[in-house]
């Protein structure tokens, strides 16, 4: 069974890693290419969780697991095989859609630069950008896409990747953005002048019924009815026919103000982001031939509450660091910092820094100090960033003295390029002798 489904599952990267390669317009041939795609995650995930369940030291644990997991081996293997059966005239549709890019050598590379999980959710966007409204009624109207999720679930990173696609820019003359400082009287009054000498600008190389302009409204709070009534005359006034309005928000009440059906973002699925994890940790190294980082690698992604920048951020640097001890430690701290938090919060504390809330980070090679964690913000490309990493403080030796700085987290190597900065502080705590020899001897069993 194990071999079946190891096979299924390389037919099924076949299938899709040639789709990835390809521009498809076709909307029922995505979706049966995102069924694959979720399949072939579940899959590899029962696979790994089955290959490595013999390096869990709980022998209890592993031999409820066993019977469990190969109900679940069967299951997927029935299910990938039926799919792949289906999607065979999708395979012979392929060859027809023009190529987008060659693979780079190492998987790692593209997973790493590219927009991960969003596939049909990017086809769509494109899709809405480029259709052309023919109803001359219709024309005159603004078509509006919502794009709404949690935070940092990738809303602004999936625009900013949409809109550098070249079909995107062969298709506009200009690309605008407002976020919600532009959007009181004064920045709409802007907007507006803004927009009218950009259309002067125009109208002597490219003729005004062809001219079109996509906006694009990053909002962080709620946005009222009026508030959106003068946007949405603002734009009717000063932008030409046949543009198109693209709204992000945290909120699905925006939704009401689309012209067609949202895209809703969520975190990726367990499978998904450990497809994700175990491609970007072990880079050109294959997994199979180190079980016990994978297995500990496998526990961690499991703890990330489905956060791909929490994923890119552990998997950078456990691939920086390919040492067992390193990774058992990072394994051990990463379980202590969730179980201090989710009783006293109630929730995993990767959702409260996404809501830039306080929390206490710990460190690792300091017990008696503590990194708490104070806010976060995302640099622009341009912008100078610290020369310190989060890293650094919390699993190396970087030293940072008591007090508050600032720490870079992660720089995303995807449009529009992010850097996500921390602001921490250090603060001195005191630790008992005992509690420091459990936690020695916690991770020496663990490994």
């Amino acid at each position: 069974m194990e071999e079946s489904l190891q096979r299924a599952l390389l037919r099924a990267q076949v299938i899709v890693d040639e789709a990835k390669g390809r521009h498809i317009t076709n909307q029922a041939i995505i979706r049966q290419l995102d069924m694959l795609r979720d399949a072939m995650h579940r899959g590899c995930y029962i696979l790994d969780a089955f290959r490595y369940q013999s390096h869990d030291e709980d022998e209890d644990a592993k031999d409820q697991n066993a019977l469990f997991l190969l109900e679940q081996l069967q299951e997927s293997l029935n299910n990938l095989s039926s799919l792949i059966l289906d999607v065979n005239e999708v395979v012979v549709f392929l060859a027809s859609y023009p190529r987008l890019y060659s693979q780079p050598y190492s998987m790692h590379l593209l997973l790493g630069n590219c927009m991960f999980g969003r596939q049909s959710e990017c086809e769509l966007a494109i899709n809405f950008l480029l259709h052309t409204n023919n109803n001359p009624r219709g024309s005159e109207e603004f078509e509006v896409l919502p794009i709404v999720g949690p935070g940092k679930v990738g809303k602004s990173t999936l625009v900013a990747y949409v809109c550098r696609n070249e079909r995107v820019h062969d298709h506009f003359s200009e690309i605008l953005f407002l976020r919600d400082h532009d959007l009181t009287d004064d920045g709409l009054s802007k907007f507006r002048e803004g927009c009218a000498m950009k259309h002067q600008n125009h109208i002597p190389n490219t003729k005004k019924e062809h001219m079109r302009w996509p906006l694009v409204v990053d909002l962080v709070g709620d946005l009222k009815e009026d508030a959106w009534d003068r946007l949405y005359s603002s734009c009717k006034r000063c932008m030409p026919s046949n543009s198109k309005m693209i709204v992000t928000n945290r909120s699905d009440k925006i939704i009401k103000f689309g012209t067609t059906h949202a895209l809703s973002l969520k975190y990726l699925s367990r499978e998904a982001l450990w497809y994700f994890f175990k491609t970007v940790a072990f880079g050109s190294m294959d997994p199979k031939m180190h079980p016990r980082l994978a297995h500990l690698a496998m526990d961690i992604a499991n703890l990330l509450s489905g956060s791909l920048i929490g994923a890119n951020i552990m998997a950078c640097l456990l691939r920086e660091n390919f040492d067992i001890r390193f990774w058992c430690k990072t394994l051990a701290f990463f379980r202590g910092f969730i179980q201090r938090h989710v009783p006293k919060y109630g929730v995993h504390p990767m959702f409260l820094i996404n809501q830039n809330r306080s929390i206490h980070l710990g460190r690792v090679g300091a017990p008696f100090e503590d990194l708490v964690f104070c806010g976060e913000y995302e640099s622009c490309s341009q912008e100078e960033v610290p020369k310190i990493t989060v890293h650094d403080v919390m699993y190396g030796s970087g030293k940072a003295a008591l007090g508050k700085f600032e720490a870079l987290a992660w720089r995303s190597p995807i449009p529009p390029y992010s850097s996500y900065v921390y602001s921490c502080e250090i603060q001195e705590l005191k630790s008992s002798g005992c509690k420091r020899k459990r936690s020695i001897k916690y991770v020496t069993n663990l490994c």
